[in-house]
């Protein structure tokens, strides 16, 4: 979007609209007196929460002219723009800056501050409350108007969260190793076309090829640097209390989906404890199935709302039993009862691609020959072999309805093994 000075300024002639915001700014020695911190972490989590703008310090917005900002003090005014962008704004918002020389007939060169705002995949709330953009100023959301953002940037929409396009990546931080393992011998055969007829990349709102939240999670090295919160904190404590400690191992598993599933399994079988027994043949009995830790890894992993920001996988391994946290609410009309009889999926593009991937852990029992099979069978396997094992029956329970906890109980040592 105006990505040329020459269409900046002819735009910055036209004055403010719905992508485009002008203020000058003003100084007392060293410091920003105008505009307010507040006001302008409104104007910017305003933009976001709409669509892609630009806002331009160093222009009136009532005259339209270019003040500039003096050249000892842009470093000032960019640092004082990153702290509101990131202690302000909830959650933090991610811009480009960019310092540009505007060339004044009559005043000479002078200097400007270019704030390129993205279509943000969250909400954002700023001091004010929450605002979206209408024409030339902000305005606060009513609470149906914000319900439905919420809702259209979750899990509900005619384009799945999972489809949408992520701000600021581009085409090259897609490995092409990771998604040319999804290709068929009836895949188009040019790459851009079966990237986006596999979903993942598409058109953003301003025409350019980006990758889709599913593409960075499943063809991306490091999903991470693109969602703070993909991935999974995985730590194994000597007891059973969550208590630092008492930890034996910590480790945040990043990486493509299907390789966090692997590596929270692997975290998992290292972990935890395996009786043996001579009876008169040794019988070695695992606290834990591995054939349900990996279908509760991989339903973690899959049916987790990724909208929700900063929210991350915890598995946490004790003594006595396994805790998987999912951030997000149960999909649609399903409840904790009906798990195990229902199917629905929260992320399809993310299920139809792990269906895709094959079996990459070694879960003693599994039939399976790919990481998923959307036949629903998940949730039954959980409860069925962890309550053949254990004794006890797993438990699902949702917290603050944002959280869904899967707790899996250690099967007890034989008699005589501690």
């Amino acid at each position: 979007m105006y990505e040329s000075l020459t269409e900046l300024l002819k735009q910055i002639s036209l004055g403010e609209d719905s992508v485009l915001e002008l203020k000058t700014v003003e100084f007392a020695g060293n410091k920003i007196k105008g505009p307010h911190r507040d006001g302008m972490a409104d104007e910017l989590a305003a933009m976001a929460n709409t669509h892609t703008g630009i806002i331009v310090l160093g222009v009136d917005d009532k005259t339209r002219k270019i003040q500039g900002i003096p050249s000892d003090k842009l470093d000032i005014v960019e640092s004082w723009l990153r702290e509101i962008c990131n202690d302000l704004i909830e959650p933090p918002l991610d811009c480009l800056i960019r310092k540009l020389v505007v060339s004044d007939p009559e005043r000479g060169e002078k200097l400007i501050l270019r704030i390129d705002v993205p279509r943000s995949l969250f909400v954002h709330q700023s001091p004010g409350g929450y605002f979206r953009r209408i024409g030339s100023s902000k305005r606060q959301m009513r609470p149906d108007v914000l319900a439905r953002l919420f809702q259209q940037r979750s899990q509900t929409r005619l384009v799945r969260f999972d489809e949408q396009t992520v701000p600021h990546a581009g085409l090259e931080d897609l490995n092409p190793r990771l998604w040319r393992r999804f290709r068929t011998v009836v895949s188009p055969r040019d790459d851009d076309v079966f990237l986006e007829k596999m979903k993942l990349v598409a058109l953003d709102e301003t025409g350019v090829l980006r990758p889709t939240v599913g593409g960075i999670l499943m063809a991306c090295d490091a999903p991470e640097a693109f969602m703070s919160s993909a991935f999974i904190q995985a730590v194994c404590y000597r007891g059973s209390e969550r208590n630092a400690a008492y930890q034996l191992d910590a480790k945040d598993i990043t990486g493509p989906l299907d390789v966090q599933i692997r590596d929270a399994c692997n975290f998992v079988e290292r972990n935890m404890r395996v009786y043996a027994v001579k009876a008169p043949n040794r019988i070695e009995t695992p606290q834990f199935s591995m054939n349900a830790v990996f279908e509760a890894v991989v339903n973690a992993v899959a049916h987790r709302d990724y909208a929700i920001y900063g929210s991350k996988i915890r598995l946490h391994l004790f003594a006595d039993r396994l805790e998987i946290f999912s951030p997000g609410t149960i999909p649609n009309t399903m409840t904790i009862d009906s798990l195990s009889e229902r199917q629905s999926s929260r992320n399809e593009l993310l299920t139809s691609l792990l269906a895709r991937c094959p079996m990459n852990v070694n879960a003693v029992g599994s039939q399976r020959s790919f990481i998923m099979d959307k036949r629903g069978e998940g949730v039954p396997i959980i409860i069925t072999e962890s309550e053949k094992l254990s004794g006890v029956r797993p438990v699902y329970r949702l917290i603050d309805d944002a959280e869904l906890k899967l707790t899996l109980f250690a099967a007890k040592p034989p008699q005589g093994k501690g």
